[in-house]
């Protein structure tokens, strides 16, 4: 069993041409022998945003706190706190922070691809 903090987690930011302002710590993964998922903890600083992508697997999320942005299917989708949100495999998504706080969410993805 393990509970912690997820600040006391590595954090590992993110920023380029297309993506500004996130972090990203994996709380729970293979090296807790998590054996179907993997727990991470985005933050996404005011004007910050995740890179426009797809991939196979689904993902999902639960917005922790702030204003956020969700594109899908062309259209950008106001999210708060409390919000979860389904991704299916090969769909084109991207997030952004929509306020002036931290946007703060959790994402579990399947083990066996890349954690962070």
């Amino acid at each position: 069993m393990k509970i912690a903090k997820y600040t006391e987690s590595v954090a590992h930011k993110f920023e380029n041409e297309s993506v500004k302002g996130v972090t990203g710590r994996v709380v729970i993964g293979k090296e807790d022998d998590a054996n179907n998922f993997c727990m991470r903890v985005f933050t996404v600083e005011p004007g910050g945003f995740s890179p426009r992508h797809s991939h196979e697997w689904e993902h999902e999320i639960f917005v922790h706190s702030g204003t956020g942005k969700v594109y899908q299917n062309g259209e950008w989708r106001e999210v708060t706190s409390g919000t979860v949100v389904f991704i299916p495999g090969n769909e084109e998504h991207q997030l952004m922070n929509a306020g002036g706080d931290d946007f703060v969410f959790i994402c579990l993805i399947p083990s066996g691809v890349d954690e962070i």
